[in-house]
């Protein structure tokens, strides 16, 4: 290579071959790394059928990483994640303190993930169960949060903690997010596991795990088509006042999707994609 070098670029040295050389072949390694990751699909795994991928998803197309979705409220199996880039878990009314064989495989499937450093991302029970599978609890939330405000009539706000600035899952995005939220648990972590972002009532809303598992109580992926599912099927939202959810997440719909894109185009960037 160097003989070439010389013979494409007369005059130069050979310290200067040799340090050409050598970023090329890192430059090799680099995209032989990315081919191998793009390779492998991404593994979405919804716990209710209602509750898709959304902004995820529309990311996913648009970058053409090859991705599947195992929907297991239609009876489909959770495979192992081992042959898979990125293991994204998604919300659902189930409670990861179920003892059925649901519950119990998709806590064992995670684990699995994070012990050959598959790159996670847990949604709502998504977190739960990321946080239940690595030594964590589930609890009854302090206050049950359902929409866009809390009981105190404000909109829900996620706050990042010193870590949570720090960490490059919030790359180019703000220290507060105004979200939507949907449940009615929450968790407790152990000492290993960092808090990254929280909120007024329910404290715990965005934590990491090792170097690359994230966990999102609150929800960013939604889009128009996905909430109007939601808020004709979703038992705790047919309790509130439909218009006035409508309204309250239009008026702020630009600045949510700008957000939930970043923040997953920022996952996936964390797991090389």
């Amino acid at each position: 290579m160097p003989d070439i070098l010389t013979f494409l670029m007369p005059g130069i040295d050979n310290s200067h071959t040799t340090c050409l050389c050598l970023a090329l072949n890192i430059f090799r390694c680099q995209a032989l790394t990315r081919n191998i990751a793009m390779d492998k699909k991404v593994l979405i795994v919804k716990n209710i059928s209602r509750e898709g991928p959304g902004i995820i998803e529309a990311l996913l197309k648009e970058q053409d990483i090859p991705y599947t979705i195992i929907d297991l409220d239609k009876g489909q199996a959770f495979p192992s994640p081992q042959d898979y880039s990125a293991l994204v878990v998604l919300g659902g009314p189930d409670s990861a303190n179920d003892t059925t064989e649901k519950m119990k495989l998709e806590l064992q499937r995670i684990r699995e993930a994070l012990s050959l450093k598959i790159p996670y991302l847990g949604i709502c029970l998504g977190l739960q169960t990321l946080i239940k599978a690595t030594g964590g609890k589930v609890i009854k939330s302090p206050v049950k949060e359902v929409g866009f405000k809390g009981p105190d009539a404000k909109p829900f706000i996620i706050s990042l903690t010193e870590d949570g600035k720090k960490d490059e899952f919030f790359n180019e995005l703000g220290d507060n997010f105004r979200v939507f939220q949907l449940h009615g648990e929450t968790v407790e972590l152990t000492k290993d596991m960092k808090l990254l972002g929280t909120g007024k009532f329910c404290q715990n809303q965005i934590v990491k795990v090792g170097s690359n598992a994230y966990g999102i109580q609150c929800h960013f992926e939604l889009t128009p088509k996905m909430f109007e599912v939601w808020l004709n099927e979703d038992a705790d939202l047919l309790r509130l006042n439909k218009k006035q959810l409508q309204n309250e997440f239009n008026s702020f719909l630009d600045e949510y999707t700008s957000i939930g894109r970043k923040l997953f185009q920022n996952f996936l960037k964390i797991a090389g994609l």
